[in-house]
């Protein structure tokens, strides 16, 4: 007995429409795959893509019913799509290129079986945003806030239990220990595939779009507030029973613990909104995945109407060859003097060298350096490090200070914008970090020196790259990093005097280190 399998004609050109968007937006979507393999919160995502595939086979009868004549607007967002493919070539910024392959997703659903297709499969398809991580140094902004509030709402938890604590930025003192909310404890690692989750549980209950919309958003503040607890107990086991149960108790209740608490925390909530609404049992909730209806065909679907899909197909090989073209083309670069030979004495200020090791310097991708520390009469040091990037296409880019900081154990306890005057009157922006790490203190100024212009906002710095990429065909830049200690009881205003005072003698000279 022979299994034979055939596609019809169709449904080959829809196949090998998905083949060739793998393939032309493989860049973002292998960045992606790293991602998930690299970062702990993001590491549900190897299993998205094998839901998503569920909830299409599950529904595929109601797919195969709803399928109807093909759409025109599936080719104007595959050209969208493969605008966002080029977009993200010349600006290494991957999240239009993970975006892009969505778009193109959809729009060859609309080509192959037009609107009524997409009404019963843009669930599965928008399932898939979950997979795809935030940008670094968005993560990071989210990273450092949750550690605060965490650390805050855990304090508040001892207080209320009539537990004596001080906290200060993100260290909780519990007398005999201190315990530093440091970036695994953020809550990331739950928040992220709890999203997920949620985002299921919400389909599937049946009940109406409030309550659901309401048990897809809670996942938020159960994280928080699991977290803080979580925070708190080791407080309540230092108290009781030492200070070796804390790093114990964190080690073991910082992953998959925490995130079944946080699950049963959503079941409980179900629960709960059954009992003071519908007052339905909790088994009558729990059944089968809901198929959404038919839709009403857009048309007779007709196995002959293939040339959407024809189409659709060479406007992704033309964005692929769009994107290879400009990730191909030689850009301009501007001369320079190298790094290496940044002036060592900077009024009273003389320097030492240091280097970042080979493994180090690899991941960081930059062209040339400068990593020195300068020493006053005084005493006073300032880390100065300049990272100059000739290209920042094919992802490399500065890697943002919000994203190594915490790399190295140091804990974000405040961030603002600041402004320095430099001795010609103009002004710089930077962005200001205050960074704990035990009772240590420093403070970090950090810009990017970006083709003639000094950004701070890391947004508006992508938004040039792109501007220039395409008018100027330069993509170099640099990351300017001043970081300098504080002693202990010294007020920050003098810490901030310290960096004003350097900066004001080192940025006048990156000129030929950094071009206009």
């Amino acid at each position: 007995m022979r299994f034979t399998f055939r596609l019809a004609r169709n449904e080959q050109l829809l196949l090998l429409g998905v083949l060739l968007a793998i393939v032309a937006f493989w860049g973002g979507l292998s960045e992606l795959v790293g991602r998930w393999y690299k970062q702990e919160e993001y590491s549900h995502g190897f299993f998205l893509p094998l839901i998503s595939l569920f909830l299409l086979w599950y529904r595929r009868d109601v797919l195969k019913k709803s399928r109807g004549a093909p759409s025109a607007w599936g080719l104007v967002l595959l050209l969208v799509a493969a605008l966002l493919l080029v977009l993200g070539e010349v600006t290494a910024l991957f999240l239009a290129v993970q975006f892009g392959f969505l778009l193109a997703l959809v729009g060859l659903v609309l080509c192959y079986g037009g609107v009524s297709l997409l009404r019963v499969s843009w669930l599965p398809i928008a399932f898939l945003l979950f997979a795809i991580p935030l940008p670094y140094f968005i993560d990071s902004q989210i990273s450092w806030r949750l550690q605060l509030l965490s650390s805050s709402m855990g304090v508040g938890l001892l207080r209320a239990l009539g537990y004596a604590v001080y906290l200060e930025g993100n260290v909780i003192d519990l007398g005999n220990y201190k315990l530093q909310v440091v970036e695994a404890c953020s809550g990331l690692r739950y928040l992220y595939p709890l999203l997920s989750l949620s985002f299921l549980m919400a389909y599937i209950y049946p009940a109406k779009m409030v309550w659901r919309v309401l048990v897809f958003l809670s996942a938020i503040p159960i994280t928080v507030l699991t977290n803080s607890a979580r925070i708190a107990m080791v407080g309540v086991l230092v108290a009781r029973w030492g200070n070796g149960m804390a790093d114990g108790f964190l080690h073991y209740f910082e992953g998959w613990v925490i995130f079944l608490v946080c699950q049963l925390v959503l079941m409980a909530e179900i629960w709960v909104i059954e009992r003071f609404t519908l007052k339905r049992s909790f088994m009558e909730v729990q059944q089968q995945i809901p198929l959404p209806p038919v839709a009403t065909p857009s048309g007779v679907f007709s196995a002959r109407w293939s040339r959407p899909l024809v189409a659709a197909l060479v406007l992704l090989v033309a964005g692929w060859a769009a994107a290879l073209a400009v990730g191909g083309r030689e850009e301009v670069r501007p001369l320079r003097a190298n790094l290496a030979t940044f002036p060592l004495e900077l009024g009273n200020w003389r320097a030492t060298e240091s280097s970042l090791s080979i493994e180090v310097e690899q991941a960081l991708g930059f062209s040339d350096y400068v990593l020195a520390d300068y020493r006053d009469e005084a005493g006073d040091v300032v880390n100065f490090y300049t990272a100059y990037y000739a290209s920042q296409r094919k992802g490399v880019s500065p890697h943002s200070p919000q994203v190594c900081i915490p790399g190295g154990g140091w804990v974000i306890s405040g961030i603002s914008d600041h402004k320095v005057g430099l001795n010609d009157g103009t002004p710089l922006e930077v962005v200001r970090v205050v960074i704990s790490k035990d009772n240590m203190h420093q403070l970090v100024y950090y810009w990017f020196e970006q083709r003639g212009r000094r950004i701070s906002n890391e947004y508006l710095m992508k938004w040039y790259l792109l501007e220039d990429a395409i008018l100027r065909n330069r993509t170099d830049g640099a990351l300017v990093r001043m970081v300098t200690p504080m002693r202990p009881g010294e007020p920050a205003g003098a810490a901030d005097a310290r960096l004003t005072a350097f900066a004001r003698l080192a940025v006048p000279l990156l000129g030929p280190y950094v071009p206009k």
